[in-house]
């Protein structure tokens, strides 16, 4: 016997917003778009950008730590070469990847 739960769906505040920006946001809907579905995605994606950005925050405050606690440092053209080799490399992976398609 498989049992299955269903999350209850939850509805988003609704705000008040001027005109202006209803008819501005209207304008930029694509082709079957609902403004709902503009505004869920909109939120998804804020809560996205928050989350990373959370996640940099911690990083850099958790290598800040590491660094007063043990003095250990890296010159920034050794941290910038790395980071371009890094990115050249997934650079080429992306175009092979497309290449390929």
């Amino acid at each position: 016997m498989r049992y299955t739960c269903r999350m209850k769906t939850a509805a988003l505040p609704s705000i008040r917003i001027e005109p202006q920006l209803r008819a501005d946001l209207e304008a930029v809907l694509t082709e079957g778009e609902s403004l709902s579905s503009f505004v869920e995605a909109a939120v998804r994606k804020s809560v996205e950008y928050r989350r990373i950005q959370s996640d940099f925050h911690a990083r850099g405050q958790a290598a800040w730590e590491a660094y007063q606690r043990t003095g250990v440092s890296y010159p920034v053209d050794e941290v910038l070469d790395k980071l371009r080799r890094k990115t050249a490399a997934r650079r080429f992976e992306l175009e092979a990847r497309s290449k390929a398609r």
